[in-house]
């Protein structure tokens, strides 16, 4: 205790002295140049202290803003990448519905010789057994539909309607193996029945003499004479004619226009359908 208070003049003078410096030294600050000299040189040898002292947090600003600016770019990118994928989504869906709607205007104009009421089908589901083609469609008794329907769609004809429910029906292709349809060929007029065989692209024409005038390329269009099937409409086209004297009618093959295989839409016509029951029709299930 008593060695520090002894100290306690030295202190004072140290004290002393110390203001002394500093009212000196802003004395001559003021009224010389010297120290402006002496200042500046002081500043040019701190100065790379401080550039070093601030060096860390500058490269540390500068990292932060990187990152930022990175992270920024990644989140436009991630933005415009789903903007991307959004916009090609609706674009394939565009051009999806633009086919879709070529389709059903090549359907619905499909049938130029037809003035009565027409109606676009949905195929639903197709029974392919063997022999034996048959679709259920989308539309029923409610809709109007009627038993012995005729369906084409936008290359020939596809078939009729064989049952019908409240809202759905079901349809016999005309390549089944129980259907037939009165035909005509175009280029001679020449009448005939085309028959299914249970292939989808393949009709047998039937009951055609020797001497009947009728070759590869024919088209057979349907004759109107068995009142279900408007006249008029393609059905299909001659693919394979062979002669045989020693049979009374030639063996004659067609090729359907409509394509059975893979039909989506069907187009009903209500002009020359017959409502009795010719068929003996099975409810859809």
């Amino acid at each position: 205790m008593n060695a520090i208070f002894s100290r306690g003049p030295l202190l004072g003078l140290r004290l002393f002295l110390a203001v002394l410096c500093s009212v000196g030294l802003m004395t001559v600050d003021r009224y010389t140049e010297r120290s402006t000299q002496l200042r500046s040189f002081l500043t040019s040898v701190v100065s790379p202290l401080f550039y070093v002292a601030s060096l860390p947090e500058t490269l540390l600003s500068g990292a932060t803003e990187q990152f930022m600016s990175h992270q920024r770019l990644l989140d436009e990118n991630a933005l415009l990448k789903e903007s991307l994928l959004r916009q090609n989504g609706q674009l394939q869906l565009l051009g999806y519905l633009q086919q879709e709607n070529t389709k059903l205007r090549a359907l619905l104009g499909s049938a130029p010789l037809t003035d009565g009421q027409r109606l676009v089908a949905e195929v639903l589901a197709v029974y392919s057994h063997p022999f034996s083609h048959q679709v259920v469609l989308n539309k029923g008794k409610n809709d109007g539909v009627t038993v012995h329907q005729p369906l084409i769609d936008e290359s020939g004809v596809v078939g009729q309607i064989v049952s019908i429910g409240p809202t759905s029906s079901r349809a016999l292709l005309i390549s089944d193996n129980t259907h037939a349809i009165s035909v005509r060929a175009e280029r001679t007029g020449i009448r005939t029945v085309a028959e299914g065989l249970g292939q989808w692209d393949l009709l047998r024409v039937i009951h055609l003499p020797q001497s009947a005038d009728i070759r590869v390329g024919d088209r057979l269009l349907t004759s109107g004479l068995d009142g279900l099937f408007p006249e008029g409409y393609p059905v299909a086209e001659v693919s394979l004619v062979q002669k045989d004297e020693s049979q009374p009618f030639m063996t004659i093959y067609a090729t359907p226009y409509a394509k059975l295989d893979r039909i989506r839409h069907v187009l009903l016509l209500w002009q020359g359908v017959r409502t009795d029951d010719v068929l003996s029709p099975e409810e859809p299930k």
